[in-house]
């Protein structure tokens, strides 16, 4: 079996990509994966197929990036043909040998509807991936909320509880340390185990520096009598505005706060004439999840993201 990029054969490029979007995992259609090559967000080099000796493919690997990754960020669509009789040992394969290209494991992030365990077909073209995904090095799994806002939810007023202001650098990385302090977040609790607060808010603090979204958006938040409440990072992605990052510090926690940060972010974005807004959240981290949800914004996808442990 031929496992390579679609980098130096345009007719293999051609092919890959009008590889057939079928099967029970939603896949990226010919036409999108079109759009990102043009935006260089999916690139001939993050394009791998498995191919039998006949040339014919019988397996296909996306990675997805930012117009200036240097990598690919994460894997965003992984098919095998129905007729393989190993799809987890061929997928592995072929995830092996783009990690190898790489020199690094992105994740695989894989976009299901709520209630996906619920279909068989579904359930076992799901774990035929996470075998796969877990062969490859790819062995922690996030399951999370993907949320979208649209104007048909409205916006809440201010109630005057908070006081949003910009900050300088220094006040918010202040802010990154102490939320992180007992956060719920999966990723964040994950990341301390590596490394200590300062520098978990300085890597934060530069990945959303490196997001579409502008640094004079950020907003500290603060109690009426000048003490920090939270964070309120309103983000955006290559195709709509994100919620980004929220939070509140741990002594300020359990009075409601999170839903004065979150309905800043909202109104910030919405005032700028946002269709859509999304954000995400793990599914165990339920007062976030229940923020959302009062505050109108809607569960459109189950994320399950794979990814390499913390080491």
């Amino acid at each position: 079996m031929l496992f390579r990029a679609a980098i130096a054969d345009p007719a293999h490029l051609d092919r890959a990509v009008a590889h057939p979007a079928d099967g029970p995992v939603p896949a990226l259609t010919a036409e999108k994966i079109r759009e990102e090559l043009a935006g260089n967000r999916i690139r001939p080099e993050w394009i791998w197929t498995a191919e039998d000796e006949d040339g014919r493919i019988l397996a296909r690997a996306l990675w997805w990036g930012r117009t200036d990754s240097e990598q690919p960020i994460a894997l965003d669509c992984l098919q095998v043909g129905p007729g393989v009789a190993d799809p987890a040992g061929v997928a592995a394969g072929l995830l092996d040998a783009g990690h190898a290209a790489f020199g690094g494991l992105p994740g695989y992030n894989i976009s299901l509807p709520r209630g996906w365990r619920a279909d068989p077909e579904l359930a076992a073209a799901v774990a035929w991936r996470q075998e796969a995904a877990h062969r490859t090095g790819l062995t922690r799994e996030i399951e999370r909320l993907r949320y979208e806002w649209t104007p048909a939810a409205g916006t809440a007023q201010t109630t005057g509880r908070l006081v949003f202001r910009e900050g300088t650098d220094e006040e918010m990385l202040d802010a990154f340390v102490r939320l992180s302090q007992g956060s719920l977040d999966l990723a964040t609790r994950h990341e301390l185990e590596l490394m200590d607060a300062e520098q978990l808010a300085r890597e934060d603090f530069d990945f959303y520096l490196d997001c579409p979204g502008e640094r004079s958006w950020w907003r500290l938040a603060h109690l009426p009598d000048g003490r920090l409440a939270g964070l309120a990072v309103p983000s955006a992605t290559p195709y709509h505005r994100n919620v980004g990052y929220l939070g509140v510090v741990p002594e300020q926690r359990g009075q409601g706060l999170i839903d004065e940060v979150l309905a800043e972010i909202t109104r910030f974005h919405a005032a700028q004439g946002a269709e859509r807004i999304t954000a995400t959240t793990d599914t165990v981290n339920l007062p976030m999840a229940a923020a959302f949800d009062r505050a109108g914004y809607e569960v459109t996808e189950i994320r399950l993201v794979l990814e390499a442990p913390a080491r």
